[in-house]
């Protein structure tokens, strides 16, 4: 499931709409026609009814909610992570745990009135039962106002996550806060990212979309990300780094050498070896931003050093560019895309599949029975017949050669469409 499979789960009611929907549901929908003078057992069924409708409402509302929810478990590792860094892991569990107990507790309790029901001497005694029934199904549903109005929440937030499909070829930008990620991405996408001139700008994942080798790509825009721990990091460091993570992607790592987004060039090196783990089996692009401000052969010597032990790194692809004059700008797009189309090529060569495909393709070579050299046999008309060549005078006219000289195309002209 991807992001966009999460936004459509429906609204969730708070507890009082909740009661009012099924409550209002079970009066329209089942008789409500009854006489003392019944038969006993017409008026118990009468009861047994509306409490095992009321039940039956209850159930169905609680199981659409429980069902649209995903389980955690069963989504993507990214999907998983990321609605754990934004909404809190256990707390969701707790919230949809508590309503599958409801659901559980007012099944049980419609019936042991239905039992009860049964042994109901009089109308009055029935029509009590049924109130009593209603009643306590009712006080179970008031208690679930905490975990309905929490999912409420998390489902209008849901529906403003981007439309993150974690199976697709996708390029990771990532980097400092204020390095020109969000200007890359406004550059090469569709993406309105907002930009400014101070950092923090980006505070959840944005993504855009482009299209390379008649394929259509996913780029991620990360928030900026400070090198310290993971337990210090905040709910928009985090995002990042469940980004990185998990998915299955080309890292585009930015880096200032103007140092003009407030970070030292040595420190920008320290966060690339600090997150390294994270995309060591990544296809890693080095992107040298901001080039028209300062170039890699106008640094200091000290701060080349650092820049070029992380451009000799096995597997780093470093590209110079500059957002402001796009310079460099497509030719980065087209080699972080062509190294993430090679990666996946090795990857699928590497599997367990090529293996067994390529055990039952026999390739037949030809072995010679002996020394007798058999050239290839062609018949001498087709070596004697003349070649054709434009300027010959003899040649046989084509109507190719009527369409150059009219300047129409020669059906056209005859049709007298022309």
């Amino acid at each position: 499931m991807s992001t966009s499979g999460l936004k459509a789960i429906a609204p969730v009611p708070t507890a009082a709409d909740f009661l009012d929907i099924v409550l209002s549901k079970t009066q329209r929908k089942t008789p409500t026609v009854i006489h003392k003078n019944f038969k006993i057992s017409r008026i118990r069924n009468f009861y047994m009814r509306k409490v095992k409708f009321c039940q039956d409402c209850f159930d169905e509302k609680l199981g659409a909610i429980l069902t649209e929810f995903p389980m955690l478990d069963d989504l993507h590792p990214f999907l998983s992570s990321l609605m754990n860094v934004l909404y809190d892991k256990n707390h969701y569990k707790l919230a949809l745990g508590q309503l599958r107990t409801a659901r559980h507790l007012i099944d049980h309790v419609a019936k042991d009135y239905c039992r009860l029901l049964k042994f109901g001497d009089s109308l009055y005694r029935c029509k009590q039962l049924k109130k009593a029934a209603l009643g306590r199904m009712a006080t179970i549903m008031r208690r679930q106002k905490d975990p309905l109005a929490y999912l409420e929440q998390v489902r209008q937030h849901i529906s403003r996550l981007p439309a993150i499909d974690p199976n697709t070829r996708t390029l990771l930008v990532c980097g400092y806060p204020n390095v020109g990620k969000s200007s890359f991405i406004n550059k090469v996408t569709r993406a309105d990212v907002d930009v400014q001139p101070y950092a923090f700008t980006t505070k959840s994942l944005f993504v855009g979309h482009l299209d390379y080798k008649y394929l259509r790509w996913q780029v991620i825009d990360t928030p900026g990300i400070l090198d310290h721990p993971l337990e210090e990091m905040n709910t928009i460091e985090m995002q990042s780094i469940t980004a990185m993570a998990h998915l299955k992607s080309a890292i585009l790592y930015f880096m200032d050498l103007s140092e003009q987004c407030g970070y030292t060039v040595e420190a920008q090196c320290k966060l690339f070896h600090s997150i390294k783990p994270l995309f060591a089996t990544k296809p890693t692009v080095l992107v040298l931003n901001k080039i028209d401000v300062m170039k890699l052969e106008e640094l200091h010597p000290d701060n080349r050093a650092l820049v070029q032990e992380i451009i000799d790194t096995e597997g780093v692809i470093c590209v110079q560019t500059s957002c402001a004059t796009e310079e460099g700008v497509m030719d980065l797009k087209n080699k972080a895309c062509d190294a993430l189309l090679a990666h996946r090529v090795d990857l699928k060569m590497k599997g367990s599949k090529i293996t067994s495909v390529a055990n039952r393709i026999h390739v037949a070579q030809p072995k010679p029975r002996d020394d007798v050299v058999r050239a290839p046999c062609i018949p001498d008309a087709v070596k004697n017949r003349k070649k054709f060549d434009k300027d010959d005078p003899d040649r046989p006219r084509l109507l190719r050669d009527e369409e150059l000289e009219q300047g129409t195309p020669v059906n056209k002209a005859r049709r007298g469409d022309g």
